[in-house]
């Protein structure tokens, strides 16, 4: 017997312990059969020499334009690449923002579970087996379509959502940003014996030791990375919340940001949205945690802007995921003309705080009807003019800014700079410190992780370890270290 027939075999006797929750918690649903065509959605044959043995299929949407996005959205376990047309929402966004999406398909002649192999080595490394068909798929629907190849993102959901993480690592020149939906970190199996475990609770390992497992996906690459968007359920069995801590300390480690966050706030569903920014204040990674959520893609059917999906196995009502995936991507910039995002404001800049406020100002923007201000992440206002004032403030806080022009059609530009503003008062006073960030980490007062400078107590991010950048640090209490560089007295 030829060894990839066996291999194959040996796959499908084992398939129980992949994801065998799934089948015991949904044994209503079927194993998978192959996609039907439901209307838009197309089967495309002879996309290359297919190493993984999957099928293909794609939506584009009328009037695409050139150099669109584009969308690879894998399927769950027993599911099916309708499946995922059907209930996940990416076609109502590539209709409304513009730009195609590509669902692969896998069956049970590769897993009698219709699983994504991303446990396998044969199946979820660079040139290997699945992976490779996938990015054989991305390569032909570039060129069907004309897609950016700098704007090409992947999704996924539970052993999807696994394979997402390993083509993340496997192949960052290709992606630009990911999803993970109730999966599992990169190369957190290589083999179906250790699948399991890692699905009930994954190593307990360092985040530079799960950031070495991205790294050694692709030996020598060394960035851009892809931005990572990480949705996991408090209440999954089959997925264990775990995964979603070990997916953000790879990819913040990655990122070389550190794990402490810009900012947490509460979207819709019982959800919570955690964001870690990368030194320019742009989002690398989010996690979105949906409190009760067992184990599937966050749905929320409805008609409105940042509602989709409808609800089937594994697609479970809560809150639209794929929306505020796709906004966290970008996709929703320059819709639907397909035209060039604004440009960044220049500055911003603090004109004046007090214990409860922060006043900002910035360069116009020519085109821009508004403007987007973010405080840690969040969006907190949009003036219409080159000013805002955010109140409601801590007394003796650091707060992150950063700000982007809006068109007439309500498409976001590029982010601003950042800049810091901390508010007065709070207890504890404290003593002021100004130095660049070398300074800083010889004085004690900071630290290094993965080539940047942490303020020591709040791990605030100070941006590039040299005598470049210089912040002013405030000591409240003694050894607890914020960045204040506007606002700071003893």
């Amino acid at each position: 017997m030829r060894p990839s027939i066996l291999r194959r075999l040996l796959r499908r006797v084992a398939s129980t312990a992949v994801l065998g929750v799934v089948a015991a918690t949904l044994s209503t649903v079927g194993a998978a059969q192959p996609a039907t065509a439901a209307t838009g959605l197309q089967q495309v044959t002879g996309f290359g020499s297919n190493p993984g043995n999957l099928q293909m299929y794609e939506y584009a949407p009328a009037g695409l334009p050139a150099n669109a996005p584009l969308v690879i959205a894998l399927h769950g376990c027993t599911q099916t690449a309708n499946d995922y047309y059907t209930n996940s929402g990416w076609p109502k966004y590539a209709d409304l923002w513009k730009f195609a999406v590509v669902f692969p398909q896998t069956t049970s002649a590769n897993n009698s579970l219709s699983c994504f192999g991303w446990f396998d080595p044969a199946e979820d490394g660079r040139g290997k087996g699945e992976a490779a068909s996938i990015v054989q798929m991305v390569e032909h629907a570039k060129q069907q379509y004309g897609s950016d190849g700098r704007r090409v993102y992947v999704t996924g959901l539970s052993a999807g959502g696994g394979m997402t993480a390993d083509l993340l690592a496997a192949y960052p020149d290709v992606f630009a940003g990911g999803s993970v939906a109730s999966g599992l970190p990169a190369q957190c199996a290589t083999s179906q014996a250790a699948a399991s475990g890692c699905q009930t609770g994954p190593q307990k390992l360092t985040p530079a030791q799960w950031g070495d497992k991205v790294r050694g996906s692709y030996p020598g690459y060394s960035g851009p990375w892809p931005r990572v968007a990480i949705w996991q359920g408090t209440s999954d069995y089959t997925v264990y919340p775990a995964n979603a801590t070990a997916l953000r300390d790879q990819w913040t480690d990655v990122w070389g940001i550190g794990q402490t966050p810009a900012g947490t706030d509460t979207l819709p569903g019982n959800t919570t949205r955690t964001i870690y920014n990368d030194s320019s204040g742009k989002p690398a990674v989010e996690t979105y945690s949906v409190s009760g959520m067992g184990h599937g893609l966050p749905v929320s059917p409805g008609s409105g802007t940042g509602q989709c999906g409808s609800t089937a196995a594994y697609f479970l009502s809560s809150i639209c995921s794929t929306y505020y995936t796709g906004v966290f991507w970008g996709l929703d910039q320059g819709a639907p003309g397909g035209g060039n995002p604004l440009p960044a404001p220049s500055g911003p800049t603090v004109t004046g705080v007090t214990g409860s406020s922060a006043s900002l100002s910035w360069g116009a923007v020519t085109g821009a009807s508004s403007y987007a201000v973010y405080r840690n992440g969040t969006e907190v206002g949009r003036p219409a003019s080159t000013a805002f004032t955010d109140t409601g403030l801590t007394a003796g806080t650091a707060y992150r800014y950063t700000v982007a022009a809006v068109d007439a059609s309500g498409a976001t530009g590029t982010l601003s700079a950042a800049v810091t503003a901390t508010t007065t008062g709070g207890t504890g006073g404290g003593a002021c410190f100004t130095a660049t960030n070398y300074a800083q980490v010889a004085a004690g007062r900071a630290h290094t992780t993965g080539g940047y400078v942490y303020a020591n107590g709040s791990n605030q991010n100070m941006g590039l370890y040299n005598v470049f950048v210089t912040h002013t640090l405030r000591e409240s209490p003694a050894g607890y270290f914020v960045i204040a560089d506007t606002g700071c007295t003893a």
